[in-house]
């Protein structure tokens, strides 16, 4: 497999997330789009597929553009993080957004669900290992105005969203930590 493509995408979001913190955590930003790809890879070898993971947030979370992605990666991985990324500007209200990005979600590609399910899953991970350490103090740390009840509605209509891949590992995992996290106080 030439890997030169995924080499470079991951150089690409090394980069653009330099000295980035995962949000309450404690380490570099970077190995969240990390095991969003050892998600993605769980399904697909396909190297734009691998790289869109890699990418998948340098346009929500950085000064990357789609122009930048499309001009580095190409058309496919592009659209690929283009799916992963909110329609709606960033100054608009948070469900207006997350709704939007479930819609977007809904009607893609198969690919690019495969793309967010390995990001979905990633974070879906890290907030039901967070609950476990710290309680309720966890939804203090999301923008998401309604607390614990927004994050829920939004992985609950993001579930929806990515239901064709129900079946496969990543997808079945998610909906059990989706089914964990609702089943707390």
């Amino acid at each position: 497999m030439d890997t030169d493509l995924f080499d470079r995408a991951a150089k690409f979001a090394i980069d653009a997330h330099r000295g980035g913190e995962r949000k309450g955590k404690g380490f570099p930003y970077i190995l969240h789009p990390m095991e969003a790809a050892i998600i993605v890879s769980s399904l697909t070898t396909d190297p734009e597929m691998l790289a869109a993971a890699m990418l998948h947030d340098t346009i929500e979370d950085t000064d990357v553009t789609i122009e930048q992605i499309r001009r580095e990666f190409g058309a496919r991985v592009a659209k690929l993080v283009h799916h992963e990324t909110s329609p709606l500007p960033h100054d608009a209200p948070w469900r207006d957004r997350k709704q939007a990005q479930a819609e977007q979600l809904a009607a893609a590609p198969r690919d690019s669900k495969i793309v967010a399910i390995g990001d979905k899953l990633s974070n879906l991970r890290a907030i039901v290992a967070d609950y476990r350490q710290i309680g309720d103090a966890l939804w203090k740390r999301f923008k998401a105005p309604g607390g614990k009840e927004d994050i829920l509605w939004y992985y609950t209509i993001l579930a929806d969203a990515l239901n064709s891949l129900a079946g496969t590992p990543p997808y079945e995992e998610y909906l059990n930590l989706l089914k964990e996290i609702k089943n707390t106080n």
